[in-house]
């Protein structure tokens, strides 16, 4: 009996790190649903991807109606999901006192309720079949408490909260869960960020200098993803820092306060 192709679902799956999944799962096999705010996006994914029975499908993640609407389109089309990638999101650099609510309102609904979202519509399809993954996309800034990145940093931290209390919850259900925590590497990220022409440049430049590029990351977490890893940090630097952070706090708080102040002597 032939094995059923696994259902992947994949938000913000028009560019970057969402493109990057897609295209490694349609060369493993499976069946991928492109997601994106943008439908020509949407179109160029599924049509770049191995294989035939994907789907091209726009939703904003931030956006009630529009998430129950991709919930019926995908119920109608597959009859559930085996993997979700909750992977769309927007970014916003700077300081806390230079931050509107409206700011903040954005990040929250987009970046964190986003998740929420996809979660709340998708895992009680898996739950029913005793199967499935739960892949979020947050940032090693939800881990690194740096300063400069507050909005974002917060909402991408609460993603990892949030991570990490689904995955008690889903223990024993057959359902896997996993967050995904890069930190800079070469994408479109900026394209729709939060930040001022001089944080953006600030930002090209950290890019432009990370040890790793789209490819190298995107293999990382498609290999972690597949082993079934709970905590994916897929950029090179940042495990030692994470470790860092556990282990000898009182040294990694000195290394945020001399980033704080080259920040404000910039």
């Amino acid at each position: 009996m032939q094995t059923p192709r696994r259902r992947v679902l994949i938000t913000g799956a028009g560019s970057g790190l969402g493109l990057a999944l897609a295209l490694r799962y349609a060369r493993a096999g499976a069946r991928v649903a492109c997601v994106d705010l943008l439908p020509e996006r949407t179109e160029a994914a599924r049509a770049a991807l191995a294989g035939d029975g994907h789907l091209a499908l726009q939703a904003d993640v931030g956006d009630d109606a529009s998430m129950q609407a991709l919930h019926e389109a995908v119920q109608a089309a597959w009859g559930g999901v085996d993997v979700l990638v909750n992977n769309a999101g927007i970014a916003s650099v700077g300081a806390m006192v230079e931050t509107s609510m409206d700011e903040w309102r954005k990040i929250i609904e987009i970046d964190l309720l986003g998740v929420v979202r996809g979660c709340r519509l998708f895992i009680p399809g898996m739950l029913a079949a005793g199967h499935g993954q739960v892949l979020s996309t947050a940032s090693f800034a939800g881990l690194a408490g740096a300063p400069g990145m507050m909005s974002y940093g917060v909402a991408k931290a609460a993603v990892v909260a949030m991570s990490e209390q689904l995955r008690a919850e889903m223990h024993g259900t057959g359902v896997r869960v996993g967050v995904i925590c890069p930190a800079f590497f070469r994408t479109n990220l900026l394209d729709t960020a939060i930040a001022s022409d001089k944080i953006k440049a600030k930002v090209v430049k950290l890019m432009d200098t990370a040890p790793d590029t789209l490819d190298s990351v995107a293999d990382k977490v498609f290999a972690a993803a597949e082993r079934g890893d709970f905590m994916i940090i897929p950029t090179k630097r940042e495990p030692f820092r994470w470790w860092l952070k556990r282990y000898l706090p009182r040294v990694y708080f000195r290394m945020l306060q001399k980033l704080a102040k080259k920040r404000r002597d910039a």
